[in-house]
């Protein structure tokens, strides 16, 4: 048995305490995220009115993971992912000291916020994939799917209580002041990885069998994209996931439009329905913590995506007059997305191996970003000609065919199964 397999069972032994201790402390960063990117939307609303820039600081969000994210796996393999972690924290907390300052001395201007959203965008392209690909070394895999409902239902109370509460923040005290908050969770999110070591993968896997010598960046980045192409199981799961954000992706940019063209809705309205959809995840999130979901994971998944294509197709299908069958769609998307995006993410963390999961991860990360752009330019120009309601019921009737099809697909059905590429037995 390897040294880091010995690291990772000793963690596992008292895994509770420490996981969570960093997990508390990272689920304050994501409220302390979610209060600064409610400010400066805010702020932009106020001082531009513009929606090309409000489109701009998104697209400019979302770059650093389309762009950078397929190199930063191999980055994250290779490197502590405890630093790394703490390091992109650091980095955020530190820039967005930088922005409080120009909030405070009032000379903060638009490419500001474009700055900061880079820069917070690039910290999370490296976050994410460590803290994804460490969960797997510090919890044992039979609670991975647990987890993962606990983290759905943290991104539910967040979509639905960090917006009020961000409201409320700012009638109160001054955009520094919120920024302010910021930093101060960034801190309690570091505090633990200063004092809880985290696993490391084995790094021997990765070293060349003829030469005992470690492979170079770029056989390590080569090898990470072999790893997903050669385990068809996985590469068909990252390419139906891909395709299904490229129609999902839409329905949250066009549902404004929806509410306001189809149902003569308000803010008001909108805002219901985003709760709706909020309250589905918590439920979602409780039912997976406690449930854990069947014991092929692969079917909670996909009963859910099928399920997420049923709450669009009524979205798209309920009548003006019938506006709670509106809030029945948004409930029901929130309710099975987090029955399909934990236990996906379970399998990933359980069958990948540990010494590619920073690769892996960032792939999909990429992969299903990029999506979002492309979705978004085809979606905008076909609602326009065909009516919002066609995105919504084309897409959910596609995503549900497309899921039921991948049943039939022994590959990807049986990923939790199947060897992958290194010869490891997945979980």
């Amino acid at each position: 048995m390897s040294m880091p397999d010995v690291a990772s069972q000793q963690f596992q032994s008292n895994w509770k305490l420490k996981f969570f201790t960093i997990w508390i402390g990272q689920a304050f960063s994501l409220v302390g995220s979610s209060l600064v990117q409610f400010a400066l939307v805010w702020w932009l609303t106020q001082e531009t009115g513009s929606a090309t820039i409000l489109a701009t600081v998104s697209l400019v969000a979302l770059l650093p993971q389309i762009v950078l994210g397929p190199f930063v796996g191999a980055l994250v393999d290779r490197w502590n992912r405890r630093l790394i972690m703490i390091v992109a924290d650091s980095t955020i907390a530190v820039a967005t000291l930088g922005l409080m300052v120009l909030f405070a001395t009032g000379r903060v201007e638009v490419w500001h916020i474009y700055a900061i959203s880079l820069i917070r965008s690039l910290g999370g392209a490296f976050h994410y994939p460590a803290m994804s690909a460490s969960t797997s070394l510090m919890v044992p895999k039979e609670h991975l799917a647990r987890l993962a409902g606990a983290n759905q239902l943290l991104q539910g109370l967040i979509t639905i209580f960090a917006p009020p509460m961000g409201a409320l923040l700012i009638s109160l005290v001054s955009t520094q002041n919120v920024l302010a908050i910021d930093i101060g969770t960034a801190l309690i999110a570091i505090l633990p990885l200063l004092f809880i070591a985290i696993p490391q993968p084995d790094k021997q896997a990765a070293q060349d069998t003829v030469t005992g010598l470690k492979p170079s960046y770029w056989h390590d980045l080569k090898a990470g994209l072999l790893y997903v192409v050669k385990w068809p199981g996985l590469f068909g799961i990252i390419l139906l996931a891909m395709m299904l954000n490229f129609l999902l992706s839409p329905s949250s940019s066009l549902l404004p439009l929806l509410v306001m063209q189809e149902f003569g809705g308000g803010a008001q309205e909108l805002a219901w329905v985003e709760s709706a959809f909020g309250i589905g995840i918590i439920l979602g999130g409780i039912i997976l913590s406690a449930w854990g979901g069947f014991k092929r994971r692969i079917i909670t998944s996909f009963t859910g995506v099928i399920g997420i294509g049923v709450g669009v197709v009524v979205i798209g299908l309920a009548p003006p007059e019938l506006f709670y069958l509106l809030l029945t769609g948004s409930f029901i998307m929130g309710l099975m997305q987090a029955l399909a995006n934990g236990p996906l993410h379970a399998i990933f963390q359980a069958a990948i191996a540990p010494e590619m999961q920073g690769r892996v991860f960032s792939l999909i990360s990429a992969g299903a970003t990029a999506m979002m752009p492309l979705s978004l330019l085809v979606a905008g120009p076909m609602s326009d000609w065909l009516g919002v309601r066609f995105w919504y019921v084309m897409g959910g009737t596609i995503c549900i065919l497309m899921t039921v099809v991948a049943f039939f697909i022994p590959a990807i059905m049986g990923i939790e199964e199947n060897r992958n590429p290194t010869g490891r037995a997945p979980a």
